[in-house]
C-alpha cells in the first residue's frame, strides 16, 4: 500500500484529533484495529509492510504507532529502529508470539508496550490512550518541571530533562522505562508491588497486565545494570544501590 492509500484509510475528523499508524500485514486485523481506534475518536492511517510503514511515518507524523512484528520487506523491530531514529514517538508492538525474547528485543529497539497475539480490542485501545497520557504528562511536567535530579549511588535520574545517567553515562531509555525507573526511585528501597507499578506508570488496573512490568523490568536492568533492581519473589521490585 502506498502512502496515499495509507492516508486515504483515515477516519473522518478534525485536524486536532490524534494519530494513529497501525502497520499489520493482515488486512481483516488492520481493519479491526482501525475500527476500533476511528471508534475512539482517531485519525487511523494503515500500512501493510515495512517500507510503506516508514514512509507513512514520515510523511503523515503520527502521534502512535501500532506495530506487528511480523512484516514482508522488513520486519517490525527495523521498522521501529528507523521510525524512532527519524523523531521518537509511542510504540505499540504485536506478537503473534508469547516468546520473552522476542518482546525483550522489542522494547530494547525502542517499543514502548507490546500486545501478544490474538488480544482483546477494548484492551488495546485502552493502552493506545494509556501510551497517549503518558506523552501529555512528559510534555506537561517538561512545561513545569518538578522533582529536579535524584541521585542514588552513581545514578542519577534528571526529572527535568528526562536524562538518566549511570557513573557518569548517559543511558537512553524510551518514555516508559524512564516512567518505570522514576516511579521506582520515588520510594527508594521501598518495594513496589507489580500491580502498584501497572497502575502509576501504565495507568492500568488490569491485573493480567503484569507481565508486562516483569518484561519492562528486565529490559530496563539491561540498559542500567541488573543489581539496580532489586525483586521481590512474589511482591514486586525495589530500586537501590548495589552493594560495592
Amino acid at each position: 500500500m502506498t502512502v496515499t492509500d495509507a492516508q486515504q484509510q483515515e477516519t473522518n475528523g478534525t485536524g486536532g484529533q490524534r494519530r494513529v499508524l497501525v502497520v499489520e500485514d493482515e488486512p481483516t486485523i488492520a481493519e479491526s484495529i482501525a475500527a476500533r481506534l476511528g471508534a475512539e475518536g482517531f485519525r487511523v492511517a494503515i500500512s501493510h509492510d515495512g517500507p510503506t510503514a516508514v514512509d507513512c511515518f514520515q510523511t503523515w507524523q503520527p502521534d502512535l504507532v501500532v506495530l506487528d512484528v511480523m512484516l514482508p520487506g522488513f520486519d517490525g523491530l527495523e521498522v521501529c529502529r528507523r521510525i524512532q531514529a527519524h523523531r521518537p514517538v509511542p510504540v505499540l508492538m504485536l506478537t503473534a508470539r508469547d516468546d520473552e525474547t522476542d518482546m525483550l528485543v522489542g522494547l530494547g529497539v525502542g517499543a514502548d508496550d507490546y500486545m501478544t497475539k490474538p488480544f482483546s480490542m477494548r484492551e488495546l485501545a485502552a493502552r493506545v490512550n494509556v501510551l497517549l497520557r503518558r506523552v501529555e504528562r512528559a510534555q506537561l511536567a517538561a512545561r513545569t518541571p518538578m522533582g529536579g535530579t535524584l541521585r542514588l549511588g552513581e545514578l542519577e535520574i534528571d526529572n527535568v530533562q528526562r536524562r538518566v545517567r549511570v557513573a557518569g553515562g548517559d543511558i537512553h531509555l524510551t518514555p516508559t522505562e524512564f516512567d518505570l525507573l522514576a516511579c521506582l526511585a520515588q520510594q527508594p528501597r521501598a518495594v513496589l508491588t507489580r500491580e502498584q507499578l501497572l497502575a502509576e506508570v501504565w495507568d492500568w488496573t488490569d491485573a493480567s497486565g503484569t507481565r508486562t512490568v516483569d518484561s519492562h523490568v528486565k529490559a530496563l536492568r539491561r540498559k542500567i545494570g541488573a543489581n539496580w533492581i532489586r525483586t521481590v519473589h512474589g511482591v514486586g521490585y525495589a530500586l537501590e544501590a548495589p552493594t560495592p
